[in-house]
């Protein structure tokens, strides 16, 4: 199968010239470790988190930033051409690179520059190597039919760093061993870490000298220290011929190749087997549209390795880059997104049995906060997340060995939230839903702290955790009866629960409560948390409540982007995501718009109305998108008022996933449409 890269994310000299425009524009890779590299259109840093190679220092956590940048300067004649930007604090921006740069794209996920200098045409690309702490940087000059042009020179200054990815750097504040070997250059850290840098097609000398003071705009506008400095360690020369690449490797590894043009293929290669996978396992995706295309392959860049040692496949999710780790909710709500819409069955497989090694009294860690410290479990939706997520599996693989594997642990978790586990999650035996909640912890999914203050505690029957609640009983009666064991008590309690969740019904809104039984009582806020009654595969709802929550949720909530998290006419509304950290931890579930809630009300449209291409349509808006903040990628949140700017984590799983689902699962229903009409 020949199988064709999406690349129509291009970008001219009118976007790439302006610095603004340019910076505004990020480019994201990962390796499939947890590591990371990213920078701007510009070659600008305005973030911390921007570099060539960040890579966790105990897989796949505790990133550490490496290589900050290489900055290089085409020779041509006696003249010196910068192509790289740098931000000075004070406001100074020099040199401004970006204004040689012709074009930008990306050619599947590699950015690829290309440079117009007089008669001179080159280009520049960076990536990571699958699977391993390599990045690749390499520049080549087009072919010159007439022979115009001759060979180019390239001084690139490497600067490189020691300090943890959340963090910044002291002028002097660390002091590796720098030496030079057969033509390797060696950073060796004090941890014992060894980065290598080897030039192809040059040469590159030993230095020790301190680049102080660049400005990270992105860091002062999020209301932290806005300032890093970086280590000189080294002068590359390159030469450049026509059609031959020249470049550097960094690497935590001697045995890494060189040759610029295999790595690219290999780059290719593995971009390419996550689209054939997709469309040979998925046939919704053989026609796919390009930003469909381009989601695949974003969603293949948040899974990553997490061998255990009882489990050396296990596999794992990140949450969102540059600065998420693994968090359990937001894997769950991804997994069917990013492996099952994608053909990634073992994947899948291997995510659910990993986590299920780390349920505990019935519970999901919420996230694993490093190496060697324990998974936190805050989270009471996690686990009925984990019950849907095998319902998902089980629905696309059939795979029935894995499904008896599992059920004791599903068991397990149901068992503990009808007598009680951590964090007062129980059963009440009145209504027989969920209750869930203790001062000072955040449990749902809306959970933002600012310092001890839990900004929306949430405390009582959350509207959504009940709706998971149903449907997991719902799911185990299935899973019960699919393995020949007994089932009746889990549709027994299945009926009891719908009937406790019509407490839910607000006559006031003609949707649902947020939160009921909490200490003030019923929670009326307008939020998108109802949406999941609807959305959900088994619903406690009537059909004319279903279309109620649809209409309010269409009416107060809905953008091009997703849902706001609370409607615009509450008097805690936020209309923009910005400020300090406190500023926006305090408005995070206020009012700005979350995307992985547009998948699940387009399909709770569709569950009401029936329309799979009208409910199809709203997710075509998110094309445009890709063509700003993190390229091919969605971001995390947008603002709730318009133009509704992108905020947030620049590239979120749960976001691509839940997109890419609903896209999925709409195309099989108009698939499915097409048959029965024809």
């Amino acid at each position: 199968m020949n199988i064709r890269l999406p690349n129509f994310i291009k970008f001219g000299r009118d976007i790439c010239g302006q610095l603004s425009q340019a910076e505004s524009r990020e480019w994201w890779l990962t390796n499939g470790l947890g590591g990371y590299a990213g920078g701007t259109i510009a070659g600008s840093l305005t973030r911390r988190y921007h570099g060539l190679m960040i890579v966790p220092a105990h897989p796949p956590l505790e990133r550490m930033l490496l290589v900050a940048k290489a900055d290089a300067i085409l020779l041509s004649g006696d003249q010196e051409c910068p192509l790289f930007t740098n931000r000075w604090q004070g406001g100074v921006v020099d040199p401004e690179g970006n204004v040689q740069i012709e074009s930008f794209c990306l050619d599947g996920r590699m950015p690829v520059w290309r440079y117009a200098i007089g008669d001179i045409r080159f280009e520049g690309r960076v990536w990571m190597e699958p699977g391993a702490n390599t990045t690749y940087l390499a520049y080549r000059l087009e072919p010159d039919p007439l022979g115009l042009t001759r060979g180019l020179k390239f001084n690139v200054r490497v600067l490189v760093n020691g300090r943890d990815h959340h963090r910044e750097m002291q002028a002097g504040g660390f002091n590796p061993i720098i030496e030079v070997e057969d033509s390797t250059l060696r950073v060796i850290h004090s941890s014992g870490l060894t980065l290598s840098v080897k030039p192809q097609g040059g040469v590159i000398e030993k230095q020790h000298y301190w680049v102080e003071n660049f400005d990270l705009p992105m860091e002062r506008e999020r209301g932290l220290p806005d300032w890093d400095n970086h280590l000189c360690i080294g002068h590359a020369k390159l030469e450049l011929g026509p059609g031959e690449w020249s470049g550097l490797v960094f690497s935590l590894s001697e045995e890494t190749s060189g040759h610029l043009e295999e790595a690219i293929d290999r780059f290719h290669a593995h971009d390419a087997d996550v689209l054939m996978q997709a469309e040979t396992r998925v046939p919704e995706m053989v026609h796919a549209p390009d930003w469909v295309r381009q989601l695949l392959l974003a969603a293949d860049s948040f899974i990553i390795s997490r061998p255990l040692p009882d489990f050396p496949e296990g596999e794992s999710v990140v949450a969102g880059y540059p600065w998420f780790g693994d968090w359990g909710r937001d894997m769950m709500i991804a997994l069917p997104g990013l492996t099952l819409a994608t053909g990634r069955y073992d994947t899948a497989r291997h995510i659910l049995e990993t986590f299920a090694r780390f349920v505990d009294r019935g519970m999901v860690p919420n996230f694993f906060p490093g190496d060697g410290q324990g998974p936190e479990y805050n989270t009471v939706d996690a686990a009925l997340w984990y019950v849907e997520a095998w319902r998902a599996y089980a629905e696309v693989t059939s795979d029935q060995t894995a499904l008896k594997k599992a059920f004791p642990v599903l068991q397990e978790i149901m068992e503990w939230y009808r007598r009680g586990t951590r964090y007062r999650i129980h059963m009440d035996p009145q209504d027989h839903l969920l209750f869930a909640g203790e001062p000072g912890v955040q449990l749902t999914w809306m959970d933002a702290k600012v310092g001890d203050r839990v900004v929306t505690p949430r405390i009582g029957k959350p509207v959504e955790v009940n709706a998971l609640w149903f449907n997991a009983h719902k799911v185990m009666a299935m899973f019960a009866e699919q393995l020949g064991l007994p089932h009746r008590s889990y549709d027994e309690l299945a009926v009891n629960i719908r009937k406790g969740f019509q407490r839910f019904m607000d006559k006031d809104t003609g949707g649902l409560f947020d939160v009921i039984d909490g200490s003030d009582g019923e929670d009326n806020s307008v939020r998108p948390n109802q949406i999941l009654a609807v959305s959900l595969p088994y619903s406690p709802l009537d059909g004319e409540t279903k279309k109620r929550v649809v209409t309010l949720c269409n009416r107060c909530l809905l953008t091009s982007f997703g849902l706001r998290s609370l409607a615009p006419f509450h008097r805690d509304y936020h209309p923009y995501y910005c400020g300090g950290v406190w500023e926006r931890d305090s408005a995070y579930h206020q009012g700005p718009v979350w995307t992985w809630l547009l998948g699940h009300y387009v399909l709770a449209e569709f569950r009401v109305h029936g329309d799979s291409a009208k409910a199809q349509a709203r997710l075509e808006l998110m094309r445009q998108h890709l063509f700003n903040a993190g390229l091919g990628t969605i971001s995390e949140i947008f603002d709730g008022a318009p133009p509704h700017l992108p905020r947030g984590c620049p590239a979120q799983a749960w976001s691509v996933a839940c997109v890419l689902e609903a896209w999925w699962r709409l195309e099989r229903a108009k698939q499915e449409e097409i048959v029965v009409l024809s």
